[in-house]
């Protein structure tokens, strides 16, 4: 004898099976981003890779310069600190010739963290001169990062050209609110 509950299951199942190719579709859907995206990533070095990093939060497709703002800096942010966590672990198991290296970067992703969260705190207080700055200075402790490992290889090169990325795209949000 079959039961409602054992009927129920069997057509949730059955449906999700139908269901599931149109998920796949949309997965594989290319972006189609907002005027506002376009015009912020035409001005980056790489418009694919702003383009991604936007919409890999869903605000981005219905944000104003305001959210937009938040998106960018939020990763920004998001990034600089996952990397200094990084850069903690590391140092735990650190050779003598990586400990001085990425004690220079534990310093400058402490600058990174700082001044992103400036930035948001500014964002906050509708405080948008100082914006650009700090994402420039944000980024150039990542070059400086990069720059400790020159003549060997970097953990964290990888990390350093991301937050470099996502500085540059905060750095063009940042021009949508000021005027020249």
């Amino acid at each position: 004898m079959v039961t409602y509950p054992c009927l129920c299951l069997s057509l949730l199942f059955a449906i999700s099976i139908f269901i599931q190719p149109s998920y796949a579709a949309a997965a594989t859907t290319t972006i189609q981003p907002s005027n506002l995206v376009k015009k912020v990533c035409s001005q980056t070095s790489n418009y694919d890779f702003c383009v991604e990093t936007l919409y890999a939060d869903p605000r981005t497709p219905e944000a104003d310069r305001y959210v937009l703002a938040y998106v960018i800096f939020g990763s920004a942010y998001q990034s600089a600190t996952t990397t200094h966590d990084q850069i903690t672990s590391l140092l735990k198991n650190a050779t003598a010739s990586q400990r001085p290296r990425l004690k220079r970067c534990d310093r400058d992703y402490t600058k990174a963290v700082s001044k992103l969260l400036e930035a948001h705190d500014d964002l906050d207080s509708e405080t948008f001169e100082s914006l650009a700055k700090l994402s420039r200075i944000a980024s150039s402790a990542a070059d400086d990062c990069e720059t400790s490992f020159k003549g060997t290889r970097s953990p964290l090169t990888t990390n350093n050209k991301g937050l470099k990325g996502l500085c540059e795209i905060c750095v063009v949000v940042s021009k949508l609110f000021v005027m020249f």
